[in-house]
């Protein structure tokens, strides 16, 4: 699914009323009509308090709250203001006054707000998408008054106050708390931010009909991660397959002590399809991968301790480095003499492996063309240093990709995956619950695995990053969301690979 700026959803939208063609109040309705199918069996037997803005979010708000008297609910309707409302507004501002059970309340005529109880829901429809300035006056007065009564509250579209991009600037008091936000057609690019969370709540996408041709041409550089377009990425095994056709690749990971990283990695790279496996560790762990996962080969560094050295590159179609390897100077030596010899293979690196670049930063000009990068935020930003909020840390991302012609996966919610030429793809599965010690090298191993199967990078980057949250969605329906950990995930892998 693309997800387009504010200003391109307005000419989508210009383009479907001329086009389909449809007036705006019917499209208005169209809309009005799917959040209202939404919400009538939600919130069956309680009240609600509708506020209209004087725009076209408000007029939104205005149809809905008339589709809610005539079947049956008790509804408010607040008015912020009652003159100067866009036309259609003023439309349904008037089919709603013909209604002998609507009750309104014009705020700028000196109404009192109604009394909101348990069994309120707050419909906020004041402003829209296109806010471009923070809220004054007297409609930031009634927001910091809706976020005050701790209510349940339902967003049209986007919740008021907040910017479809960049809320630097923003006044945080301004923008309304959501509990829900139902949003038309396209998510906004606001809500994969975790400084927006507070306002957007959980959200949905309501498809409204918006004409196909104008999207499917119309360009964005933001997507959203759906199970066809992961689909799309694999080809069925036939029959006459061997294990040379998935891939035979080399893992890099652990260090004395701390070989749990190495194991998780392999399971979940075994897990999810390669061919073959090696796994290089130091001398004295490799007891470990022998009895932790008998189904990879194992290189041993001639250090007891720490990986200093690689074995021949030849047999390898991808490398994984980093998961638990240390920062020590021996370290730092043999990734950089790696970087040097990796030639054509497909290369994913992870944790320390990233803390050492971030120490090292000369080693990023050796980065292979769409090496792969996985970083936590706390890794991004030794990379890319410190930003100002959640887009400038966007635009810090894309730069930095382009800059050095790299893949990048930002993990958490809504992990986001940015090409080198600085596309963005936002993924749709996982859960809390995988924020837990080595749910990154699973996913670390998940990635290797299909760049050994010949994924390319960006794809085996977005495929991985879905398919590793689906597993974990798997394991916390299994387990519960705060029981799951790395081997749940890795356990999961097979079935949310069915799952597609």
């Amino acid at each position: 699914m693309k997800i387009f700026p504010v200003k391109a959803v307005a000419e989508i939208d210009a383009y479907t009323i001329e086009n389909e063609p449809i007036l705006s109040v019917n499209l208005m309705e169209r809309a009005a009509r799917k959040l209202f199918d939404q919400i009538k069996e939600r919130y069956t037997g309680r009240w609600f308090l509708v506020l209209a803005g004087p725009g076209n979010n408000g007029g939104d708000a205005l149809c809905l709250s008339r589709m809610l008297t005539l079947n049956g609910f008790e509804v408010d309707t607040v008015l912020l203001k009652s003159e100067g409302l866009s036309d259609d507004a003023q439309i349904n501002r008037d089919r709603l006054r013909h209604l002998q059970q609507g009750r309104v309340f014009e705020l700028d005529k000196g109404d009192a707000l109604p009394k909101v109880d348990h069994n309120c829901v707050v419909v906020d429809g004041l402003f829209g998408s296109g806010l471009n300035r923070p809220l004054e006056g007297r409609a930031l007065d009634l927001v910091k008054t809706v976020n005050s009564w701790k209510a349940e509250v339902v967003a049209i579209d986007i919740p008021s106050g907040l910017m479809g991009e960049s809320n630097a600037g923003n006044n945080p008091e301004g923008i309304i708390k959501a509990t829900h936000t139902f949003t038309f057609q396209f998510p906004k690019l606001s809500f994969m931010f975790p400084e927006c969370e507070p306002y957007v709540g959980n959200w949905e996408v309501l498809p409204i009909g918006l004409h196909p041709d104008k999207i499917n041409t119309t360009p964005t550089s933001w997507f959203l991660t759906e199970c066809e377009k992961v689909k799309g990425f694999f080809k069925p095994r036939t029959r006459f397959m061997h294990k040379g056709h998935f891939g035979h690749v080399l893992l890099i990971a652990g260090s004395y002590g701390k070989m749990g990283a190495a194991v998780l990695a392999s399971r979940a790279c075994m897990k999810t399809g390669v061919g073959l496996l090696t796994v290089h560790v130091p001398h004295k762990t490799c007891h470990v991968l022998h009895c932790s996962v008998p189904e990879a080969m194992v290189n041993i560094d001639r250090s007891d301790l720490m990986f200093t050295e690689f074995p021949d590159l030849s047999p390898f179609k991808a490398v994984g480095v980093g998961p638990a390897i240390g920062c020590r100077s021996n370290s730092v030596q043999g990734l950089s003499d790696l970087l040097a010899n990796i030639g054509p293979r497909r290369l994913v690196l992870d944790a320390d492996a990233l803390n050492i670049l971030a120490s090292q930063p000369s080693l990023l000009d050796k980065l292979p063309e769409n090496t792969v990068l996985t970083p936590h935020p706390g890794e991004l930003k030794r990379l890319v240093g410190p930003w100002r909020n959640d887009f400038d840390r966007l635009q810090k991302v894309i730069d930095f990709c382009r800059k050095y012609k790299v893949v990048l996966v930002l993990k958490g919610a809504f992990t986001m995956v940015v090409s080198a030429d600085g596309q963005c793809h936002f993924n749709t599965t996982g859960n809390p619950g995988m924020a837990t010690a080595g749910s990154g090298d699973v996913l670390t191993g998940v990635i290797l695995s299909l760049l050994g199967q010949g994924l390319e990078p960006i794809d085996a980057a977005v495929a991985g990053v879905f398919i590793h949250g689906a597993a974990g969605d798997l394991a916390r329906d299994a387990e519960g969301e705060a029981a799951v950990v790395a081997s749940d995930i890795v356990n999961y892998l097979g079935k949310a690979f069915g799952a597609l």
